[in-house]
């Protein structure tokens, strides 16, 4: 890439649909700092319901919001959440987290608590020497980063998303979660306009990692 510019890919789409393990791809590939911000959300929901804050109460939402501290610790080449200097464990993958976090993330209060520490991962990409960065989620085309470089979205069939899931080894209501995710007032999981589609239904990790990287590549040639 002509003159090593920094640059910001912004990765949507519904759970299973291939984002994390593209975005890392493209982060090694690139030298940009991987943003798992699904499991910035899933680390907010263990802290709501240890705190013992409710979506149903949004009382105790702001309660616990009021003393959210969050930091950044980068490992591996991915910028980690802290909350209050921990950084989260297996709990964020548990069937609790995962049958609530879609209620706390519609949420327009904790919605508004994390748009800044998610975009200040520019700086930390910045700061950590890296060429720029790549963000994956449901909104980062749209709100988080709508002016980003480079703007993709990918989807897949939901049999095959659960299949994949399954093969984890992982309970996930891909298509309850993409149900709320989508019908939320607060930046709803949509395709951003002008975002790159893909369906990954059918193509391997690597084939969507290399289409993902040839339009990045392709407009630094040209």
């Amino acid at each position: 890439m002509s003159g090593n510019p920094f640059i910001i890919v912004a990765i949507d789409g519904g759970a299973a649909s291939g984002k994390s393990s593209t975005s890392r791809m493209l982060g090694e590939r690139f030298n940009l700092l991987h943003s798992d911000t699904g499991s910035y959300y899933r680390a907010v929901t263990a802290d709501m319901l240890r705190r013992g804050a409710s979506p149903d109460d949004i009382g105790s939402v702001k309660a616990a919001l009021a003393d959210l501290r969050l930091g950044t610790r980068i490992l591996g080449g991915s910028a980690e959440i802290e909350i209050s200097g921990r950084m989260p464990g297996d709990e964020i993958r548990s069937r609790e987290v995962n049958d609530a976090v879609s209620h706390f993330a519609a949420i327009p209060e904790l919605r508004a608590a994390l748009l800044g520490y998610q975009r200040g991962q520019a700086d930390a990409a910045r700061k950590g020497g890296f060429r720029g960065l790549v963000m994956e989620g449901r909104d980062i085309g749209s709100v988080i980063f709508p002016d980003a470089d480079f703007r993709f979205f990918l989807f897949a069939d939901p049999a095959e998303r659960e299949r994949r899931r399954e093969k984890e080894g992982r309970e996930d209501r891909v298509t309850e979660r993409d149900r709320i995710d989508s019908s939320r007032k607060a930046a709803p999981l949509s395709r951003p306009a002008g975002a790159v589609a893909i369906d990954t239904t059918r193509l391997t990790i690597e084939e969507v990692a290399d289409r993902m990287a040839s339009v990045i590549s392709a407009r630094f040639a040209a």
